[in-house]
């Protein structure tokens, strides 16, 4: 080690390799000291000090330290709960800052700061002298050098832009042209057989759930299960080992890199959802695994008797109002940027992220501000997950620009039109009318037309990870998340699902077919609107979880994705295909900008107009709830491409529907009907005038203009 006082400042967080060694520095405001373990291959630990320190960072130089050496933390200091202290030597801890993690934690009264019982229950407030060492997994230094020439990030334009929100075991798990000892990781993903498929599907981006190192909750081990999803994160800058094909750390990073790189050469991008809102410590009642041990209170957020305060739902809630996880957060972002080439992050429970002082949501947080300023991450996407579970937590639309927002009015919005009002009308009862529909097909300018964020921030969509596949929402009214364990409480209530009559499978053809041209609308109407589209992986071939609408901890069958497609599946795939080349051929279809629906050309067109079954101009209309037939015409004269009808009738039977005639315009054609099973070719050129429209279909239709 280096004498004492020998620099004014530390070095950077986390290991640096240097001739002769490593610099580490670590943050520990509250510590009294702090100590480095270093593990060799027999697993002996030897505890080096650190004896430097400055505003509180603990640092110091480590001699003939290298590549791959296995390392931990401990800290000394107050056990104080009631002030938020919960120093403990006794506890290894994993480095925040560790790019590498190798290994699993052995859940048991060890892990945890305080005293439990064989349940991993007890009092938080007296302290526990089991050393966790033998039980805790071990940093490790790895090399960052990756040779990434040819690599040219994609750029899409948002407007451009299909997100496809997968997990990265789920897709290709059961993958039969996927090696079998490639299914489930981060090469499989970037296999030859998956890249086709992305492709093909006319995807522009995959956004990975967490693939930040996890661990399992405490709750989920006593029942035998584990995390799946991965929201329950142990390191944020080092990459999952169980999805990759490689066994050691280093090998972990690189296959990691390589998925990157071979994703970008197919012209795909690659979006993290990051957590930064809680950690796998949860609660205080919890495990002492890394920040709780090191300084509890700048990286948690604490009332004044040093309990968490939770708005996220897991227990604990990370505090960016602090400047050193602040930067503990950007750093990390960086990381996968700079040097892992990801293209954007989508922030779970981005609420909790903005949160100041009077823990109201404010869009000039720090954090926010920072993200909005840097000259990396300010080039990279960002999409909000607009709420978390504090008080005033929903926020879609109050992001400031440039994020994006996942959109939850859209998602409801378009479930109820074509799903629970189409129950209704089959009822004889009255549902929401058109009005909000077609607010969430023209980009939702009410929620994001502030500050010329434009339409390109609302991510569209009809299904995520949480809740039911599209799929589901047609053959579903209940959730049915019975192998969760928790008795059928978790998950949402509120799915705006319907079953069509019969809960769950059914051999009933026409039930069935039903159901199919429901998720072909759904689809549809996803592909077609005005936003950012997001597609949850498997839905474009109607994937199911047997109602199961919280499926965290299903790492099987009900998860991962059968390929064995049945016929209809195949017919959904090429149903999905051809709507993504309809929106890729048709640029008035993803506008960055919103519609005014006024008169821009000569002729008296509009750049959007609206009309009623009869073809008549929308006006009164709009107030009707018993309305359930629209049509939009998008003017592609604004963009110079085709102009677009689409005719979306969510009535429960079949109805004589007038194309409108409209200036400028002599004919349509039909590019498409949600009434096939499988896309046709375009049919010939009709005049404006009568046809009969399916009961609950949607159509698609290309303007011919006089010319």
């Amino acid at each position: 080690m280096l004498p004492p006082a020998t620099r004014d400042l530390p070095p950077r967080p986390g290991v640096t390799l240097v001739e002769g060694g490593a610099d580490i520095s670590v943050y520990a405001g509250h510590a009294d000291s702090v100590d480095v373990c270093l593990f060799d291959d027999g697993g002996t630990e030897r505890r080096v000090p650190l004896t430097e320190r400055a505003h509180g960072w603990w640092f110091g130089f480590l001699p003939d330290v290298g590549h791959g050496q296995r390392y931990g933390l401990r800290a000394s200091g107050p056990w104080d709960p009631v002030q938020g202290l919960r120093y403990n030597d006794a506890k290894l801890l994993l480095d925040p800052y560790a790019k590498g993690i190798d290994g699993q934690i052995t859940w048991g009264p060890e892990v945890y700061g305080h005293v439990v019982d064989d349940q991993w229950r007890g009092d938080d407030e007296i302290r526990s002298d089991l050393d966790s060492g033998p039980v805790m997994p071990r940093c490790v230094i790895v090399d960052d050098r990756f040779d990434w020439s040819g690599d040219r990030p994609p750029r899409h334009t948002l407007s451009d832009s299909v997100i496809y929100e997968v997990h990265v075991k789920n897709a290709t798990a059961t993958h039969p042209d996927v090696p079998e000892d490639l299914r489930g990781t981060y090469a499989g993903l970037a296999h030859p057989a998956m890249v086709s498929h992305l492709r093909d599907l006319g995807v522009t981006a995959v956004e990975l759930l967490p693939v930040h190192a996890f661990t399992s909750e405490p709750e989920l081990r006593r029942r035998g299960m584990h995390q799946h999803w991965g929201y329950n994160t142990l390191g944020f800058f080092a990459p999952h080992a169980a999805y990759a094909g490689a066994k050691d750390p280093q090998g972990v990073l690189e296959e990691f890199k390589g998925m990157v790189k071979l994703l970008h050469a197919a012209g795909i991008e690659v979006i993290l959802d990051v957590v930064y809102n809680h950690t796998a410590e949860q609660s205080r009642d919890g495990a002492t695994l890394s920040w709780r041990g090191l300084d509890n209170r700048a990286y948690y957020r604490l009332d004044d008797r040093g309990r968490d305060v939770d708005v996220t739902g897991c227990g604990d809630t990370l505090d960016l109002r602090h400047p050193m996880q602040c930067r503990m957060v950007l750093d990390s972002l960086r990381y996968w940027v700079s040097e892992c080439h990801v293209d954007g992050f989508r922030f779970d429970l981005a609420v909790a992220l903005g949160r100041n002082q009077s823990d109201e949501y404010d869009p000039n947080h720090p954090f926010l501000v920072a993200l909005r300023t840097d000259p990396v991450l300010s080039r990279v996407k960002l999409i909000a997950e607009p709420w978390d579970l504090g008080i005033h937590g929903w926020r879609t639309g109050q992001f400031p620009p440039p994020f994006s927002e996942w959109n939850d009015r859209f998602r409801d919005t378009v479930r109820t039109f074509w799903l629970p009002d189409l129950a209704a009308d089959l009822a004889g009862h009255v549902g929401h009318g058109v009005q909000d529909l077609a607010t969430r097909l023209a980009g939702s300018q009410d929620l994001f037309g502030a500050r010329d964020r434009g339409p390109i921030a609302s991510v569209n969509f009809i299904a995520a990870h949480d809740g039911f596949t599209a799929a589901d929402l047609t053959a579903y009214d209940v959730k049915h998340n019975g192998a969760n364990g928790e008795g059928n409480r978790d998950g949402a209530d509120n799915n705006r699902s319907w079953n069509h009559g019969v809960e769950g499978p059914t051999r009933d053809a026409t039930l069935l077919a039903t159901r199919r041209r429901s998720l072909r609308n759904l689809l549809g109407t996803l592909l077609l609107s005005t936003g950012v589209p997001m597609i949850n992986a498997g839905d474009e071939f109607g994937r199911t979880q047997n109602g199961n609408n919280n499926a965290y901890c299903q790492d099987n069958g009900t998860s991962w994705f059968d390929w064995d497609l049945a016929d209809w599946q195949r017919d959904l795939l090429a149903t999905t295909q051809h709507l993504t080349r309809l929106r890729r051929d048709h640029p008035v279809l993803r506008q960055r900008h919103y519609f005014t629906g006024r008169p821009v050309h000569q002729d008296g067109s509009t750049d959007l107009a609206w009309y009623d079954a009869a073809g008549r101009p929308m006006y009164a209309q709009w107030g009707d709830n018993t309305e359930r037939t629209l049509q939009a015409l998008f003017d592609g004269q604004v963009v110079g491409s085709d102009s677009i009808l689409l005719v979306l009738h969510a009535g429960a039977h079949d109805r004589e529907v007038t194309l409108p005639a409209a200036p400028g315009l002599t004919a349509y054609e039909l590019l498409w009907d949600s009434a096939w099973e499988r896309p046709r070719p375009s049919g010939a050129a009709q005049p404006p005038g009568p046809v009969t429209v399916t009961a609950a279909s949607l159509r698609v239709y290309r303007a011919i203009d006089a010319t």
